[in-house]
C-alpha cells in the first residue's frame, strides 16, 4: 500500500511541500476503496462527502446537455476528484465523475479533511494552495474552450496528456473537445 501511496503522495506535496508529520497525518486518514469501470463516483442527486485521489484509473466529469453528455474533465493517476459545489455548498453538485477504468482510490472524508485543516496550518495552506491550483485550470479551460480552434485544443490535449488518447473512448474526447467524433476523426487525420 505505501508503494501505491508514493505517488499521491509525490502530488500533495507538489501542491504545497507539507512537514512529513503533516503529510503523515494526512496520508493516515486515508481509506483504500476501489470500483468498477462505469461506476458514478460523484453524481448529481446526491451531496458528496469525500474527496479522492485517484491511485489507478482514469475518471471523467460531465454533465446533461442538450441530448448529450458533455465532458469537462478527466483525471489520472494521482488526480484528485472532488465536487466544489457539493463540498462548499452541502448540495448535490452539478457534475457527474464516472470511472472508465476499473479504480483504486484513497479517500478522506469532508469532516476529517476540516479537522485536518483547522488544527494543522500547513494542511490548511495545502488545502488553499490546491483550490487555487483548481481555480487556475479551470480559468484554462474556460479560456481555451473561448479562444482556442478544437484542433489546438486537441494539440494540447495531446501534448499533456498523451495517455489519454489511449484509455478513453473518442466519444468522450469529441464531447471535451466540443466537437463531433466526425470532426474529432478529421482533426486526427489532419496530424
Amino acid at each position: 500500500m505505501q508503494a501505491e501511496l508514493a505517488p499521491i503522495t509525490a502530488k500533495i506535496n507538489s501542491i504545497y511541500p507539507l512537514p512529513q508529520a503533516e503529510l503523515q497525518l494526512l496520508v493516515d486518514s486515508l481509506e483504500r476503496v476501489t470500483y468498477p469501470k462505469n461506476q458514478l463516483i460523484i453524481c448529481t442527486t446526491k451531496v458528496e462527502n469525500h474527496l479522492y485521489f485517484i491511485a489507478k484509473g482514469i475518471a471523467r466529469a460531465y454533465c446533461h446537455g442538450e441530448n448529450q453528455q458533455v465532458t469537462f474533465w478527466f483525471g489520472q493517476e494521482t488526480d484528485i476528484i472532488l465536487s466544489y459545489h457539493s463540498y462548499i455548498n452541502q448540495q448535490p453538485g452539478y457534475e457527474n465523475i464516472e470511472l472508465l477504468e476499473n479504480g483504486i482510490l484513497y479517500r478522506i472524508s469532508d469532516q476529517a479533511l476540516q479537522a485536518l485543516y483547522q488544527n494543522h496550518i500547513n494542511l490548511a495552506n495545502w488545502g488553499r494552495k490546491f483550490v487555487e491550483q483548481e481555480l487556475i485550470k479551470t480559468e484554462e479551460r474556460l479560456i481555451n474552450r473561448q479562444f482556442k480552434s478544437a484542433s489546438e485544443r486537441y494539440q494540447e490535449l495531446l501534448a499533456q496528456s498523451p495517455s489519454l488518447l489511449k484509455r478513453v473512448p473518442l466519444k468522450h474526447i469529441a464531447s471535451y473537445l466540443g466537437v463531433t467524433q466526425v470532426t474529432l476523426s478529421r482533426i486526427r487525420a489532419e496530424r
